[in-house]
């Protein structure tokens, strides 16, 4: 039996949807305004947007697919990044009161969307979307979602004034959203949580119990899964990326392989994680990063297998799943492509 596979989230835009997001943003995806063109291009797209929206998302998901891909992600075509877009569709966020704060544990500064009211779920987006995706393939189409931990670190808050509470409110609406993806037939919901890297005491204290709260009374029928990613560089081949530790890994993984989380996705092919991290994980299905998504040099399927047989040293085989290290949005369609069929081809060999 091959290895399965799966997407994170992000895919490179077609050329023809013209939404600005992180990855075709001037600054990078460490942008200083990360919301600041979004505005504008809605304008600007207005009614050809939604035909648009059917075309790009036909495009990704069959990209993947034929790829070899077993779940591929929507691609996240609609966002303007995989954060702010969700907030878009809360209540009490003020995209007009802007809070500059230090993101990432202070790697950069940015000014970003402040929540002034109580926070809670709009509108039933993210089934709409899961939902055209879907229509796509007959292969099951995993949602992606940024996490409440995450959320409150690329967002101000002048209402709150307690990151576990506001965070919890996070998780509150997360867990509405869910359960709705849940009814419509959904079966993979990803929650992104890279800044479980950056703040490992506050992890302990209420960042995974604020996932067990996202993903309260999630039926059984759901592969509840966590994405902790170290953050992505401000560009492609960039020199400097500001990584969160990776030695993180080993002290939040006993907590999650004793949470309800089923799958916990993991980068491993920018720097290659100590074996003793996959033993760490005792019930928990390790999805595992196999190649960088920060850099145009492809990786070859041998290389790529050379490391699975080591990863299986550590792991039973029927709980590894394969994957990028993070979304591909910085890589450009052709590099995405190329990256994907040798992961998939390497997990056909293994």
């Amino acid at each position: 039996m091959a290895l399965r596979t799966t997407a994170i989230g992000a895919f490179p835009k077609p050329e023809y949807l013209k939404l600005p997001d992180w990855f075709n943003d001037p600054d990078g995806t460490n942008s200083p305004e990360p919301t600041s063109r979004w505005a504008a291009a809605m304008e600007e797209l207005g009614d050809d947007l939604p035909p648009l929206l059917e075309r790009a998302t036909r495009d990704v998901v069959g990209a993947q697919v034929d790829a070899g891909i077993d779940i591929p992600t929507d691609g996240e075509v609609p966002r303007e990044n995989y954060i702010h877009y969700h907030c878009r569709h809360l209540n009490g966020i003020d995209f007009e009161r802007l809070t500059e704060r230090d993101a990432r544990a202070g790697d950069y500064v940015t000014r970003v969307p402040t929540s002034v009211a109580p926070i809670s779920l709009k509108d039933d987006y993210i089934t709409r979307d899961w939902k055209r995706a879907q229509a796509c393939t007959d292969r099951p189409v995993k949602i992606t979602m940024p996490g409440p931990m995450t959320t409150r670190d690329t967002t101000g808050d002048d209402y709150y004034d307690d990151e576990a509470k506001c965070g919890a409110a996070y998780a509150d609406a997360l867990n509405v959203a869910i359960r709705a993806l849940a009814d419509a037939g959904c079966r993979h919901i990803q929650l992104d949580e890279p800044v479980f890297v950056r703040y490992v005491p506050k992890v302990l204290e209420f960042g995974i119990e604020n996932l067990e709260r996202a993903f309260h009374k999630c039926p059984r029928s759901v592969t509840r899964t966590i994405h902790i990613c170290c953050s992505y560089p401000g560009s492609l081949d960039a020199e400097i990326c500001p990584k969160g530790p990776k030695e993180a890994y080993l002290q939040v993984a006993p907590s999650l392989d004793e949470s309800s989380i089923q799958a916990v996705s993991l980068e491993d092919a920018h720097r290659h994680n100590d074996g003793r991290l996959f033993e760490l994980f005792q019930r928990t299905t390790v999805i595992l990063g196999c190649f960088d998504i920060g850099t145009s040099r492809v990786e070859d399927s041998e290389e790529i297998r050379v490391r699975l047989g080591q990863v299986l040293e550590h792991i039973d085989r029927d709980r590894l799943m394969l994957a990028p290290d993070c979304g591909l949005g910085l890589l450009g369609h052709e590099l995405a492509v190329a990256k994907l069929r040798n992961l998939c081809e390497a997990a056909r060999s293994v």
